[in-house]
């Protein structure tokens, strides 16, 4: 049984990425990782409460509605439930309630922020029957290590809510769940979350909120570099862009330079040059269609066990068994 919390990324692995996504010719890049450490994560919690944005009420909803028959769909015997980005947890309480009437239950959120493992720690400490084990780990790996640590008669239920399927691009989407699969044995299930096409305005205040949080999220991953790898961004010389590409379905948020500039980056070994109005390509949030989610999950291994989707604010949730 998996009892530790394990390492997350390395300061190494930070300044690589960041040395390679802004030294490549054309648009500079970001991984959107990065923007979830512990101010980032503690910014997206309060994104979730903004009116405009609507996909964490709508996962809400229907993990509130559905757990039941979630867990009722699951085939009998001892089951891990594992998270990948957990966040606090908070939501997927109702599937833990459900499952816990059943039988105890162990429950390994997978997450690269300390703080939000905490919150998850925090938030089912007083849920009789179900045991927290955190993984402060990329996904892929978090999940190997679950997977290990199972003994053979325990079967997984993955959790992949929120939006996040739609931060990859389509294609690696796809092999993000091949590769999710690889690791699964055949009757393991996973639940993912997926926002739905709807109108751009819509889509376009839940990413640019008058308060301005979202625009506070995404500047802090400039000042996360300048914390941990001593670069010298000045937040004021950027501002927070987000727009909804119609053609891809998706929003892309981007973090615009303001005038002329260079700024270094010690930990990064690298010193970058900004022209006026470049940007910095920090989160893609792709939409799909309700039969997108099934037809991909279908190519990577699973089958289709059943399908919700939320009318007030269009969004799925897409249960799918590992087949042989």
């Amino acid at each position: 049984m998996l009892t530790e919390t394990l390492a997350q990324y390395s300061l190494a692995d930070l300044g690589a990425e960041v040395r390679s996504g802004l030294t490549r010719l054309g648009q500079k890049e970001l991984p959107s990782k990065y923007l979830y450490d512990d101010v980032g994560s503690a910014l997206f919690e309060v994104i979730t409460l903004l009116p405009e944005y609507g996909l964490s009420r709508a996962d809400e909803r229907l993990l509130r509605e559905h757990a039941a028959e979630v867990v009722q769909r699951l085939s009998p015997g001892q089951l891990i439930v594992t998270e990948l980005g957990s966040g606090s947890g908070k939501k997927t309480r109702w599937i833990l309630e459900a499952l816990r009437l059943r039988q105890p239950t162990v429950y390994c959120p997978i997450e690269i922020s300390p703080t939000a493992l905490a919150q998850c720690a925090k938030e089912f400490a007083d849920m009789n029957g179900v045991t927290v084990c955190g993984l402060e780990q990329p996904y892929l790996e978090g999940l190997q290590a679950v997977a290990a640590g199972r003994e053979p008669h325990e079967r997984l239920l993955v959790l992949f809510l929120g939006s996040t399927i739609g931060n990859f691009d389509r294609e690696p989407a796809e092999q993000f769940l091949r590769n999710v699969r690889s690791i699964l044995r055949a009757g393991d299930a996973l639940l993912i979350s997926a926002d739905l096409v709807k109108p751009a305005a819509m889509v376009q205040l839940a990413y640019d909120d008058p308060l301005g949080v979202t625009a506070a999220f995404n500047l802090n991953l400039l000042a996360r570099l300048n914390r941990k790898l001593g670069a010298d961004f000045n937040l004021g010389n950027f501002r927070h862009l987000a727009r909804y590409n119609e053609t891809a379905h998706r929003v892309e948020m981007h973090l615009h330079s303001l005038r002329d500039q260079t700024v270094t980056i010690p930990g990064a070994d690298c010193a970058i040059s900004f022209a006026k109005d470049e940007t910095i390509w920090t989160e893609s949030s792709y939409k799909y269609q309700p039969e997108e989610v099934v037809e991909m999950a279908r190519r990577s291994g699973f089958r289709k066990e059943a399908q919700w989707v939320d009318v007030e604010w269009p969004f799925a949730q897409t249960l799918v068994i590992a087949e042989d």
